[in-house]
């Protein structure tokens, strides 16, 4: 798809919901904009069995990734693997960012599963104080100083890298368990995190060890919370706020699967992410 092409329907997240409501608006004849993984997501390809999967008895994880994937090429629905670090509603259409692109959509499909944990304290108040989800965004602002990596897998290593090409100073903090892989420019400290101090802008990381001063934090968790990811977006806790025909306060927006509220099911993220893709659809038409 041409970058500079508006899609109908943007659908972000490539687990089962998002390849159902993918799929839906392709059979519905819409040009679909699909952002996530083409591994899909590694919550589905490490499940041992899956046995409430209709018609698909005791499949592996990993082989109903496989299937999903099938169907997605069977409907020329592409993935584009770039992180979305925003969704801007601009009236007639949305912005969909990305670290080198903004996307256009007529519509939006959350469908990017529930963030785990808590922010840490400091990390709402501070953001954009110093407190930010992309480094590939907003790395120039940092350029000869000092920032933190908050890293909560093996893609938040590469980040870290990139980050040290233009930054005095990288500290990386892994916050869960992964393999920590970066170069000489990043200095790893193995303490845990527990706030993001500043009052103005980010003063520092303070961890049950020390207080490392620092211009910038990055936190580099698997997805961005969704009333961060989406500004003016209700939500329910750490979900989104939706009816029963997966609309959001915001015209136009929709959310499934996981994001949605429990209960985390394969089956029911994919039923939802069909209805998602219908509503989508009925209102694309309404437009007109």
């Amino acid at each position: 798809m041409n970058e500079t092409t508006r899609a109908d329907i943007a659908i972000i997240g490539t687990g089962p919901a998002g390849v159902s409501a993918a799929i839906t608006a392709r059979v519905r004849g819409k040009q679909v904009l699909l952002f996530g993984s083409k591994e899909l997501t590694s919550k589905m390809t490490k499940a041992h069995t899956i046995r409430n999967y209709p018609g698909l008895p005791d499949i592996t994880g990993a082989d109903l990734a496989a299937k999903l994937k099938h169907h997605l090429d069977v409907m020329g629905v592409e993935i584009t693997e770039k992180q979305v670090t925003a969704v801007y509603a601009m009236g007639s259409y949305f912005g969909i960012q990305t670290p080198d692109v903004m996307y256009e959509a007529s519509s939006v499909i959350l469908a990017g599963g529930v963030v785990m944990g808590k922010p840490f304290p400091g990390e709402d108040e501070l953001l954009g104080r110093g407190v930010s989800y992309c480094a590939t965004c907003d790395a120039h602002f940092y350029v000869g100083k000092t920032v933190a990596v908050l890293g909560y897998n093996a893609e938040s290593c590469r980040e870290a890298d990139f980050l040290a090409e233009g930054c005095a100073k990288v500290l990386y903090f892994p916050v869960m368990p992964h393999e920590v892989t970066v170069g000489p420019g990043v200095t790893v400290v193995r303490e845990k995190v527990q706030a993001i101090p500043g009052t103005m802008k980010v003063e520092g990381v303070q961890t049950d060890k020390a207080l490392h001063p620092v211009d910038g934090v990055f936190v580099l968790r698997d997805a961005v919370a969704p009333d961060k990811l989406v500004p003016g977006l209700a939500t329910d806790g750490p979900h989104v706020a939706v009816d029963a025909q997966m609309r959001t306060n915001l015209p136009g927006c929709f959310a499934c699967g996981d994001l949605a509220g429990k209960p985390y099911q394969y089956i029911k993220a994919a039923g939802q992410g069909n209805i998602a893709a219908l509503s989508a659809v009925e209102w694309l038409a309404e437009q007109k």
